[in-house]
């Protein structure tokens, strides 16, 4: 095996598809929902002057997302639409300074994962994406083949 650019790619977009979509499942279902509950997580973000629903949107939409990024399907839209999400995130714990595990959380984290979403809208899903349209018995679409 060669280790070049268009060999090694579509596992490098593999490995941060499914490593991020894991930490999205991750902190939608186990931590909003498991944790905190839907009513807890609304509280929160009522708490920080958002409309209490937001909440439960951004713990559905970690979990489709995450999902979503695992399986390979719509990784370059899924990417593209957690961006504000994550940049909410970030704007949040900004006010608690650089490490994660200071009083409040530290914006480092959220930050990363902002360009990490930025990074596999570019890449696409890489190797191993389900194909939606060809499940569906459409042509196989862009994305898929990058």
């Amino acid at each position: 095996m060669t280790f070049d650019e268009k060999t090694t790619t579509p596992y490098a977009a593999l490995l941060l598809r499914v490593t991020m979509g894991a930490m999205f499942l991750a902190h939608g279902l186990l931590l909003k929902v498991m944790t905190f509950g839907l009513p807890g997580t609304m509280g929160f973000f009522g708490s920080l002057g958002y409309p209490p629903v937001f909440g439960a949107i951004v713990a559905i939409a970690e979990i489709a997302g995450g999902i979503a990024l695992i399986l390979g399907v719509w990784t370059r839209l899924v990417s593209l639409l957690f961006l504000p999400i994550m940049i909410g995130a970030t704007i949040q714990h900004l006010p608690a300074g650089w490490l994660f595990s200071a009083q409040g959380g530290g914006w480092e984290f959220p930050a990363f994962w902002t360009l990490a979403l930025v990074v596999q809208a570019g890449l696409g899903a890489g190797a191993h994406a389900l194909d939606v349209n060809r499940l569906l018995g459409r042509s196989a679409t862009t994305e898929a083949r990058a």
